[in-house]
């Protein structure tokens, strides 16, 4: 099912500004699209506007060709998995998993099929007689999302459902549920404050940020073209590496002059009406190259290194003062206070301009 919001738009009572304003996207069938942002940026208000839950102030909401706004969440076909889990304790993992169905009077050889098949997807076929103060964490919100699936409903919401598990059981649990994506073939909005989730997961990805989308598109155009400089700062683990600065006669000369760089040729072009004026430079940090100097390359002391196994994180500063991180492979030898010379890959290099923070290049 199509999901489509057109100018959608939240104002609380008693408030002066509106949550969320000017929201114009498409969510295409069978997609699995997530609503990411920092706490408070109105990911979650977004999503109770699309469940229903919350009433919407301005702009038309679509499910396919069918205007929503009115419509009741009961009506809207629509099944939500919701942070705690929110789960009857009284009840077993079956009744929980078959009340809505229940609810709407199915018979019951329908709702025991659906629970069980539910139930197998997730792994849960041992614990459909306890109840959810006897399982785990992880347990109870595959009994969640079973409970969501049983429903088979057009468009399935969630609203952070892995914030409350452990690292691990977070990393397992994201596989499972685009498994899942793909077994139920129906469209998919999630909500995360947490990028990763985004990036692993995601067709596509909503960045929110005040009320406002920063960004719309795949994880790999979010990492390989940032719009502006708080997706930059946003997206990837670690964030990019930032760098004020002004252009001066083709180069980019930092704003601590212990960095100079001459762009490629496409970037050059892109910066032709930037001479003279100050702009960012930003650059991942597996992108730089640990190399003999050259005209491009800068030095700088490691201060700080993180073994992360497969990479290190070196934490760096040049004499003048300029902080980068810099990814390198973990087999590399480097010791803390030594200095090395480093230069860019230029064909990663991203510019913003310094006034609007969008991006140049």
């Amino acid at each position: 099912m199509r999901v489509l919001l057109k100018n959608i738009g939240k104002k609380y009572e008693g408030r002066d500004k509106f949550t969320i304003r000017n929201i114009d996207l498409e969510i295409k069938d069978r997609e699995f699209c997530v609503i990411l942002g920092p706490s408070g940026c109105g990911k979650s208000t977004l999503l109770r506007m699309i469940a229903g839950l919350t009433s919407i102030t301005e702009g038309e909401l679509y499910f396919g060709d069918k205007l929503m706004n009115r419509v009741l969440p009961k009506d809207r076909d629509i099944a939500m998995v919701f942070q705690s889990y929110a789960l009857y304790p009284h009840l077993t993992v079956y009744d929980n998993m078959a009340f809505s169905l229940k609810m709407k009077k199915e018979r019951k050889e329908v709702i025991h099929e659906r629970v069980m098949e539910a139930a197998k997807i997730l792994q849960i076929e041992d614990y459909l007689y306890s109840r959810p103060s006897d399982i785990s964490g992880g347990q109870r919100q595959r009994v969640a999302l079973g409970r969501a699936m049983v429903r088979k409903p057009n468009v399935f919401l969630m609203d952070e459902p892995l914030s409350n598990l452990d690292a691990k059981l977070r990393e397992h649990m994201r596989v499972e549920l685009v498994r899942l994506h793909q077994r139920l073939e129906t469209t998919s909005i999630y909500v995360t404050h947490d990028q990763t989730e985004a990036m692993t997961m995601a067709d596509k990805i909503i960045l929110l940020d005040k009320g406002k989308i920063q960004q719309f598109g795949t994880p790999k155009e979010f990492y390989d073209k940032p719009q502006n400089l708080f997706v930059a700062g946003f997206i990837g683990s670690p964030t990019m590496n930032i760098i004020k600065g002004k252009m001066e006669n083709g180069k980019f000369v930092s704003e601590l002059k212990d960095i100079v760089v001459t762009p490629n040729e496409k970037d050059l072009s892109s910066l032709n009406n930037y001479e003279g004026k100050e702009v960012y430079m930003g650059i991942r940090s597996e992108r730089f190259l640990a190399k003999k100097s050259d005209e491009n390359s800068f030095q700088a002391k490691v201060e700080v290194i993180e073994m992360l196994g497969k990479e290190k994180l070196l934490h760096i500063r040049t004499k003048e003062g300029q902080e980068m991180v810099v990814s390198q492979p973990g087999h590399f030898l480097y010791e803390t206070s030594e200095l090395h010379n480093f230069t860019f890959d230029l064909d990663a290099l991203h510019f913003f301009e310094s006034d609007t923070k969008e991006r140049i290049n």
